[in-house]
């Protein structure tokens, strides 16, 4: 066999995407806050605003969760710097027909549709270089998915104050623009910051085509996704548990907290002083993640992360306690809803290969976010019908629940069976036989690596290859079930 040269340690390709992630997520952001506004001011119509916001979300969910196999054949890279031009372009477009006045309403829904269906494939691409860059870093994965909390989490925090803070000064108009320049800037530090041509088979992004072998279709590809999603027992559990727990954030969030803001008197300081303080505690928690996840048991800190960030926040809203209390205890849930996505980060990159990175994680998300939209309508309806403080205990106890049983599944003992060093894996001995034959290089606990260039092919047949590290793999994010709500 031929020897696969090391390659030198590079940060750049790391740095390029935490940066465009950052810049990209911070435009998200800032959107979420002045397209709705835009609308407000410019139609006062709070029916019409709701639908804008539609209009949006349902586009992203849904294209995200069938681009999966063209962010595989394409690449990520290739991905991503293209849907955040289109994105520039819609939000610009919405600025400039404003300013000449030819926008009508079904122009903007529209123009806001392209820019929800272009976010959701951009924000997966981003989620996919991470690895990739993580590797030419020689970053363990730990840090590398903990970066990418943190800078998640900051760009959740500064950007809807930076948003507020633009429409406040300068108006809804100009903070379109502003959205259209981070998304801008996103699409260039990808396009400077990533190389455009990987030589090495441990940094292709897609994956190479068997010899004489005809190329799968676009479903043969999206099934590929789903046998190998269906096939992994540990990855199934995480979003059933995640899509559970994403339903009750998302009834806390949209709904609860602000009930709970006004049947207390706190008014909305309250809810802007707790939340502040979860997110920034959050930061601080994806920041010691980054530092030190990589030595810590993933079992333990996952869970224990989980105990701090679920059901103590639904308890303390639920009895009289002094103001100063609420925020200290969303301080905490958010130091522990710090580890977990930078954990199940790690763990979806692990087990998932290069070459159905795109496809298994797309749909993973799309799971994971199916309650997300229920969760308001259903926490409206309890409360209406139980009041605030039952509703609250019931979910507090549900996301106790969930999140402890669910963890008495033997499929969490395999968390930790899979942890590699960081760097580009070792060649692999195989026939062309072998090859041929689509079958498996790797069996459970061999200790060498295959490479990334074999872990991206699937067989003939539709059967994947494990990932490196005998078949296993590493949000939410999520952002890959990765969490959202916390």
């Amino acid at each position: 066999m031929t020897e696969h040269p090391r390659r030198s340690r590079s940060i750049r390709p790391l740095a390029g995407v935490l940066t465009a992630m950052a810049v990209s997520l911070t435009g998200t952001r800032i959107s979420a806050i002045a397209l709705p506004w835009f609308v407000l001011v410019t139609t006062g119509s709070t029916a019409q605003t709701g639908l804008v916001s539609l209009c949006e979300l349902a586009p992203y969910v849904l294209v995200k969760a069938f681009t999966g196999p063209l962010v595989d054949l394409v690449g990520p890279r290739t991905v991503s710097w293209i849907t955040d031009v289109v994105s520039a372009a819609a939000i610009t477009a919405v600025a400039v027909l404003h300013l000449v006045d030819v926008l009508s309403f079904w122009l903007l829904l529209l123009l806001v549709a392209v820019i929800g269906a272009a976010r959701g494939p951009g924000d997966l691409s981003k989620e996919i270089m991470v690895p990739q860059a993580a590797a030419r870093g020689l970053v363990p994965l730990e840090r590398a998915a903990g970066l990418a909390g943190v800078t998640e989490r900051l760009a959740s925090t500064v950007g809807p104050a930076a948003g507020g803070t633009v429409v406040a000064l300068l108006g809804a108009p100009t903070a379109l623009i502003a959205i259209a320049v981070c998304f801008a800037s996103g699409s260039l530090v990808v396009v400077l910051a990533l190389p455009h041509r990987r030589r090495q088979a441990a940094d292709e992004e897609a994956p190479p085509a068997v010899a004489g072998g005809p190329q799968p279709g676009y479903w043969q590809r999206m099934g590929e996704g789903f046998r190998f999603l269906r096939g992994d027992g540990l990855l199934l559990t995480v979003i059933v548990m995640v899509g559970v727990t994403n339903l009750l954030d998302a009834a806390f969030n949209s709904l609860l907290v602000p009930v709970w803001a006004r049947e207390s008197g706190h008014g909305p300081e309250a809810m802007g002083l707790a939340n502040s303080s979860l997110g920034l505690a959050a930061v601080a928690g994806s920041l010691v993640a980054a530092a030190i996840g990589h030595r810590m048991p993933r079992r333990v800190v996952f869970f224990a992360g989980f105990l701090l960030a679920g059901a103590p926040r639904f308890v303390i809203l639920a009895v009289d306690v002094p103001l100063w209390v609420v925020p200290v205890v969303f301080a905490l849930s958010g130091f522990g809803a710090g580890f977990i996505n930078p954990i199940l980060g790690a763990v979806n990159f692990e087990r998932v290969p290069d070459g159905l990175r795109g496809r298994v994680n797309a749909l993973g998300d799309s799971l994971a976010w199916a309650g997300i939209p229920l969760g308001g309508l259903l926490a409206g309806a309890a409360v209406a019908s139980f009041g605030l403080a039952p509703v609250l205990c019931a979910g507090g106890a549900a996301y106790f629940l969930t999140t402890n049983l669910t963890g008495l599944r033997p499929e969490w003992r395999r968390m930790d069976e899979q942890r590699r060093a960081p760097g580009p894996p070792v060649p692999p001995q195989h026939t062309p036989a072998d090859q041929a034959a689509g079958e498996r290089t790797v069996p459970a606990g061999t200790p060498r690596r295959p490479s990334r260039g074999e872990e991206e092919h699937s067989s003939p047949g539709g059967e994947e290859r494990p990932p490196g590290g005998g078949g296993e793999r590493s949000s939410p994010d999520a952002r890959g079930a990765e969490r959202q709500a916390t």
